[in-house]
């Protein structure tokens, strides 16, 4: 599975490749940690597997790949798979299980159960995942069949061919539209948002149905920049939105669509769900409350 894609930015002349990464890929900061990765085959460029002799140029495409393939154990869980084709697929990950790590209960372990194996020369052992979402987010995730086409998706990302869109309750009234651009992790971080309801409620005065679109990839960029906003998503504890705890319907935000050309037709690729059952009934409940009270 792809960890992380990175695109070589301009630079006046060739540079080593385990000099050039240090500091790039949050998940390895070490030099020592590159070296170890070039080694174990996990870093690939343009494509290739690395060596510790490659110089990168400007515009190259590096890619640090999770580990060596190993058989993922089988997890049973049935998903919903609004797409797929021999190429690649997108799956709707439940909120509360993590894409993949260390743990059984994953995305990546229901993926071979799910999808249909690809009869490309080049297919993958299993289907891999070829980005994030936090474990407590629920949504679209796109899933690689093959070799080439994990390659192809890791550099779309990287290049922002990949438009997301989420769907998240805020506490409190965020009205119209604008940016977001709070650094994370001292990082540049851009988030556009849109209004989409705002209902009044009990525990808050207000709560907004919201829109987002991140325009960079930072590790919870969009729970980060809401309560920058003084908007925390419901249901995040680390971001300070609690209001919603005691009902444990855990974090409203969900992974609602997806749009990018397919890395092999070129055909747009346009994957849309709706917004989880538990924003109505949560909205539904308030409204009532509301009523009733008022």
């Amino acid at each position: 599975m792809i960890l992380s894609t990175h695109q070589v930015e301009e630079i006046a002349v060739p540079v080593r490749l385990s000099d050039y990464l240090i500091g790039k890929f949050e998940e390895i900061s070490t030099r020592k940690g590159i070296k170890k990765a070039i080694l174990h085959k996990r870093i690939q460029v343009n494509g290739h597997t690395a060596s510790t002799g490659n110089w990168v140029r400007s515009g190259d495409v590096v890619t640090l790949l999770e580990g060596q393939f190993a058989k993922p154990k089988d997890f049973d869980l049935d998903l919903e798979i609004p797409y797929e084709d021999d190429y690649l697929a997108v799956v709707v990950k439940p909120s509360g299980i993590p894409v993949s790590g260390n743990l059984f209960k994953t995305l990546y372990n229901t993926l071979g159960e799910n999808l249909k194996a690809s009869t490309q020369t080049d297919a993958l052992p299993w289907p891999q995942p070829v980005h994030r979402l936090d474990a407590a987010t629920s949504g679209l995730v796109i899933v690689a069949k093959t070799h080439a086409v994990r390659v192809r998706l890791g550099e779309m990302l990287a290049q922002k061919r990949i438009v997301k869109r989420y769907r998240a309750i805020l506490q409190g009234e965020l009205s119209g539209s604008g940016f977001v651009e709070t650094p994370v992790g001292e990082k540049e971080a851009k988030t556009k948002y849109e209004s989409v309801e705002i209902v009044h409620a009990l525990q808050e005065t207000r709560l907004t149905l919201v829109d987002l679109y991140p325009l960079t990839g930072r590790t919870h960029q969009l729970r980060i920049h809401m309560a920058s906003l003084g908007s925390p998503i419901v249901g995040d504890k680390l971001y300070h939105g609690e209001i919603a705890m005691k009902m444990d319907k855990g974090l409203f935000l969900c992974a609602v669509a997806l749009s990018f050309p397919h890395p092999v037709t070129h055909d747009p690729v346009e994957v849309e769900i709706p917004q989880p059952a538990k924003f109505d009934s949560y909205l539904e409940r308030e409204k009532k409350r509301v009523e009733k009270y008022n």
